[in-house]
Protein backbone atom coordinates (compact mmCIF):
# COMPACT_ATOMS: atom_id res chain seq x y z
CA UNK A 1 0.00 0.00 0.00
CA UNK A 2 1.28 3.29 -0.83
CA UNK A 3 2.24 5.61 2.14
CA UNK A 4 0.30 8.78 2.47
CA UNK A 5 0.25 11.72 4.72
CA UNK A 6 -1.38 12.10 8.33
CA UNK A 7 -4.32 14.49 8.26
CA UNK A 8 -4.78 16.91 11.14
CA UNK A 9 -8.74 16.54 12.29
CA UNK A 10 -10.49 19.22 13.56
CA UNK A 11 -13.55 18.31 15.67
CA UNK A 12 -15.71 21.28 16.72
CA UNK A 13 -19.32 21.68 17.52
CA UNK A 14 -21.66 23.04 20.78
CA UNK A 15 -21.88 21.42 23.87
CA UNK A 16 -24.13 18.31 23.28
CA UNK A 17 -23.85 18.47 19.68
CA UNK A 18 -22.06 14.70 19.95
CA UNK A 19 -18.66 15.92 18.81
CA UNK A 20 -16.79 13.57 22.20
CA UNK A 21 -19.05 10.78 21.24
CA UNK A 22 -18.27 10.66 17.67
CA UNK A 23 -14.48 11.74 18.75
CA UNK A 24 -14.40 8.56 20.98
CA UNK A 25 -15.95 6.27 18.24
CA UNK A 26 -13.46 7.04 15.95
CA UNK A 27 -10.37 6.42 17.71
CA UNK A 28 -11.78 3.11 19.55
CA UNK A 29 -12.10 2.08 15.81
CA UNK A 30 -9.87 3.43 13.85
CA UNK A 31 -5.96 2.77 14.18
CA UNK A 32 -4.51 5.28 11.98
CA UNK A 33 -6.06 7.99 14.40
CA UNK A 34 -4.49 9.20 17.59
CA UNK A 35 -5.92 11.67 20.09
CA UNK A 36 -3.39 14.94 20.68
CA UNK A 37 -2.36 15.25 23.96
CA UNK A 38 -2.32 19.06 25.10
CA UNK A 39 -0.24 20.63 27.17
CA UNK A 40 -1.17 22.52 30.43
CA UNK A 41 0.29 24.83 33.03
CA UNK A 42 -1.68 23.62 35.75
CA UNK A 43 -0.21 20.66 37.85
CA UNK A 44 -0.93 17.09 37.29
CA UNK A 45 -3.81 15.33 39.09
CA UNK A 46 -3.63 12.17 40.86
CA UNK A 47 -3.03 9.03 38.10
CA UNK A 48 -2.23 11.48 35.37
CA UNK A 49 0.73 10.92 33.68
CA UNK A 50 3.41 13.12 31.84
CA UNK A 51 2.99 12.87 28.04
CA UNK A 52 0.00 10.42 28.15
CA UNK A 53 -2.88 12.93 29.52
CA UNK A 54 -1.13 16.31 29.29
CA UNK A 55 2.19 17.25 28.56
CA UNK A 56 2.85 19.07 31.92
CA UNK A 57 4.58 23.08 31.59
CA UNK A 58 5.68 25.62 33.63
CA UNK A 59 4.33 28.76 32.68
CA UNK A 60 7.68 29.83 31.57
CA UNK A 61 8.53 26.94 29.57
CA UNK A 62 4.59 27.29 27.95
CA UNK A 63 5.12 31.18 27.39
CA UNK A 64 8.34 30.01 25.28
CA UNK A 65 6.79 27.33 22.99
CA UNK A 66 4.45 29.92 22.45
CA UNK A 67 6.71 32.56 21.42
CA UNK A 68 9.15 30.21 19.09
CA UNK A 69 5.94 29.27 17.56
CA UNK A 70 6.32 25.19 18.88
CA UNK A 71 2.17 25.75 19.85
CA UNK A 72 -0.28 24.86 17.24
CA UNK A 73 -2.95 26.96 19.58
CA UNK A 74 -3.57 27.44 22.99
CA UNK A 75 -5.41 29.32 25.40
CA UNK A 76 -6.10 30.17 28.82
CA UNK A 77 -8.82 28.93 30.97
CA UNK A 78 -9.23 29.67 34.37
CA UNK A 79 -5.92 31.20 34.90
CA UNK A 80 -3.90 27.59 33.03
CA UNK A 81 -2.61 27.71 29.64
CA UNK A 82 -3.53 24.94 27.50
CA UNK A 83 -2.59 23.99 23.82
CA UNK A 84 -1.22 21.96 21.24
CA UNK A 85 2.68 21.23 20.87
CA UNK A 86 3.17 21.13 17.37
CA UNK A 87 6.38 18.88 17.06
CA UNK A 88 4.26 15.49 17.76
CA UNK A 89 1.55 16.51 15.46
CA UNK A 90 4.01 17.33 12.57
CA UNK A 91 6.20 13.74 13.57
CA UNK A 92 2.19 12.07 13.59
CA UNK A 93 1.55 13.47 9.95
CA UNK A 94 5.15 12.82 8.62
CA UNK A 95 4.52 9.55 9.30
CA UNK A 96 1.35 9.03 7.96
CA UNK A 97 -1.03 8.62 11.09
CA UNK A 98 -3.93 11.16 11.67
CA UNK A 99 -4.24 12.96 14.92
CA UNK A 100 -7.58 14.15 16.13
CA UNK A 101 -8.48 17.39 17.87
CA UNK A 102 -11.74 18.09 19.83
CA UNK A 103 -11.84 22.15 19.88
CA UNK A 104 -13.66 24.86 20.17
CA UNK A 105 -13.59 27.41 16.87
CA UNK A 106 -11.22 29.68 18.35
CA UNK A 107 -8.68 26.74 17.72
CA UNK A 108 -9.87 25.27 15.05
CA UNK A 109 -9.19 28.73 13.56
CA UNK A 110 -5.32 29.05 14.66
CA UNK A 111 -4.75 25.63 13.71
CA UNK A 112 -6.28 26.55 10.50
CA UNK A 113 -3.60 29.00 10.09
CA UNK A 114 -1.06 27.66 11.88
CA UNK A 115 2.40 25.67 9.70
CA UNK A 116 0.42 22.34 8.99
CA UNK A 117 -2.70 24.15 7.86
CA UNK A 118 -2.15 21.98 4.70
CA UNK A 119 -2.92 18.87 6.57
CA UNK A 120 -6.25 20.47 8.56
CA UNK A 121 -9.71 18.65 7.73
CA UNK A 122 -11.96 20.83 9.98
CA UNK A 123 -15.71 19.45 10.37
CA UNK A 124 -18.26 20.98 12.50
CA UNK A 125 -20.89 19.31 14.19
CA UNK A 126 -24.85 20.52 14.11
CA UNK A 127 -27.36 19.68 16.38
CA UNK A 128 -30.72 18.60 14.46
CA UNK A 129 -32.24 21.67 16.33
CA UNK A 130 -31.93 24.19 19.67
CA UNK A 131 -34.57 22.29 21.58
CA UNK A 132 -32.58 18.77 20.93
CA UNK A 133 -29.79 20.61 21.80
CA UNK A 134 -30.81 21.57 25.29
CA UNK A 135 -32.90 18.20 25.97
CA UNK A 136 -29.30 16.50 25.08
CA UNK A 137 -27.36 18.72 27.56
CA UNK A 138 -30.35 18.06 30.48
CA UNK A 139 -30.27 14.41 29.47
CA UNK A 140 -26.32 14.33 29.99
CA UNK A 141 -27.26 14.96 33.96
CA UNK A 142 -24.24 16.33 34.59
CA UNK A 143 -24.67 20.10 34.84
CA UNK A 144 -26.85 22.65 36.76
CA UNK A 145 -29.38 24.53 35.16
CA UNK A 146 -27.38 27.43 35.85
CA UNK A 147 -24.67 25.94 33.54
CA UNK A 148 -26.64 24.64 30.99
CA UNK A 149 -28.32 28.33 30.22
CA UNK A 150 -24.72 29.23 30.15
CA UNK A 151 -23.55 26.29 27.74
CA UNK A 152 -26.79 27.47 25.13
CA UNK A 153 -25.84 31.20 26.08
CA UNK A 154 -22.29 29.72 24.29
CA UNK A 155 -23.58 27.55 21.22
CA UNK A 156 -25.10 30.46 19.57
CA UNK A 157 -21.36 31.99 19.10
CA UNK A 158 -20.00 28.46 18.74
CA UNK A 159 -22.57 27.74 15.67
CA UNK A 160 -22.30 30.87 14.27
CA UNK A 161 -18.64 29.61 12.91
CA UNK A 162 -19.86 26.90 11.24
CA UNK A 163 -19.53 28.40 8.05
CA UNK A 164 -15.65 28.36 8.35
CA UNK A 165 -15.12 24.75 8.43
CA UNK A 166 -14.41 22.33 5.34
CA UNK A 167 -17.34 19.74 6.24
CA UNK A 168 -20.66 20.28 8.17
CA UNK A 169 -22.68 17.21 9.80
CA UNK A 170 -25.90 17.63 11.09
CA UNK A 171 -26.02 15.31 14.30
CA UNK A 172 -29.69 13.70 13.71
CA UNK A 173 -28.90 10.32 13.85
CA UNK A 174 -25.51 9.30 15.50
CA UNK A 175 -24.75 5.97 13.37
CA UNK A 176 -25.50 8.06 10.31
CA UNK A 177 -23.27 11.42 11.51
CA UNK A 178 -20.46 8.44 12.15
CA UNK A 179 -20.84 7.11 9.13
CA UNK A 180 -20.14 10.43 7.35
CA UNK A 181 -17.46 10.90 9.26
CA UNK A 182 -15.62 8.02 8.64
CA UNK A 183 -16.63 8.74 4.66
CA UNK A 184 -14.63 12.35 5.16
CA UNK A 185 -11.57 10.59 6.11
CA UNK A 186 -11.68 7.95 3.79
CA UNK A 187 -11.95 10.52 1.15
CA UNK A 188 -9.10 12.87 2.41
CA UNK A 189 -7.23 9.75 2.70
CA UNK A 190 -7.07 8.87 -0.89
CA UNK A 191 -6.52 12.84 -2.04
CA UNK A 192 -3.70 13.04 -4.71
CA UNK A 193 -1.80 15.81 -2.54
CA UNK A 194 -1.46 13.49 0.21
CA UNK A 195 -0.28 10.85 -1.43
CA UNK A 196 3.25 11.20 -2.02
CA UNK A 197 4.47 7.96 -3.35
CA UNK A 198 1.52 8.22 -5.90
CA UNK A 199 3.57 10.20 -8.67
CA UNK A 200 6.79 7.34 -8.63
CA UNK A 201 3.80 4.40 -8.29
CA UNK A 202 2.36 6.24 -12.01
CA UNK A 203 5.68 6.48 -13.45
CA UNK A 204 6.79 2.51 -12.61
CA UNK A 205 3.82 2.14 -14.52
CA UNK A 206 4.74 3.88 -17.66
CA UNK A 207 8.26 2.05 -17.40
CA UNK A 208 5.77 -0.68 -17.98
CA UNK A 209 4.76 0.60 -20.89
CA UNK A 210 8.03 1.23 -22.18
CA UNK A 211 9.38 -2.32 -21.45
CA UNK A 212 6.61 -3.98 -23.07
CA UNK A 213 7.26 -1.74 -26.42
CA UNK A 214 10.68 -3.13 -26.83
Amino acid sequence: MLKRRGLLIILSSPSGAGKSTLSRRVLEDDPEVQFSVSATTRAPREGEVDGKDYFFKTRAEFEAMVESGDMLEHAEVFGNFYGTPRAPVEAAITEGRDVLFDVDWQGGQQIRNSPLKDAVVSIFILPPSIAALEERLKKRGQDSAETIARRMDKSRDEISHWAEYDYVLINDDLERAENNLRAILVAERLRRDRRPELTPFVQSLNTEFEERRK
